[in-house]
């Protein structure tokens, strides 16, 4: 795996366990932080190459599905639009720069 892939899985982690941790602070959702802790160690693990690369891309298609689900129920375009937006560059860029 290249160093650009490498790079944006570490950030992409990053941004998920910060976002997690802003739905516990602002909201006291501890289903946030896990999932979030769960999603960004498995982004983690490939961003090490301890799991392959769609291990990540699986998590960031299931982030796509669950801020979309969230957002047609909820009406509430945050935390939803960022994530689903995020996720799916994050998602075209692995595909992008993995191909290499």
């Amino acid at each position: 795996m290249n160093l650009s892939v490498v790079t944006m899985l570490w950030v992409y982690a990053a941004i998920v366990l910060a976002g997690g941790v802003m739905g516990l602070v602002k909201a006291g959702s501890k289903v946030s932080l896990i999932a979030s802790v769960v999603s960004a160690a498995l982004v983690a693990l490939a961003a090490l190459g301890k799991l392959p690369l769609v291990a990540a891309q699986i998590v960031m298609g299931v982030l796509i599905v669950v801020f979309i689900s969230r957002y047609v129920r909820t009406k509430k375009p945050m935390p939803a639009i960022p994530m689903i937006g995020l996720s799916a560059i994050a998602l075209a860029l692995t595909f992008y720069l993995g191909r290499g």
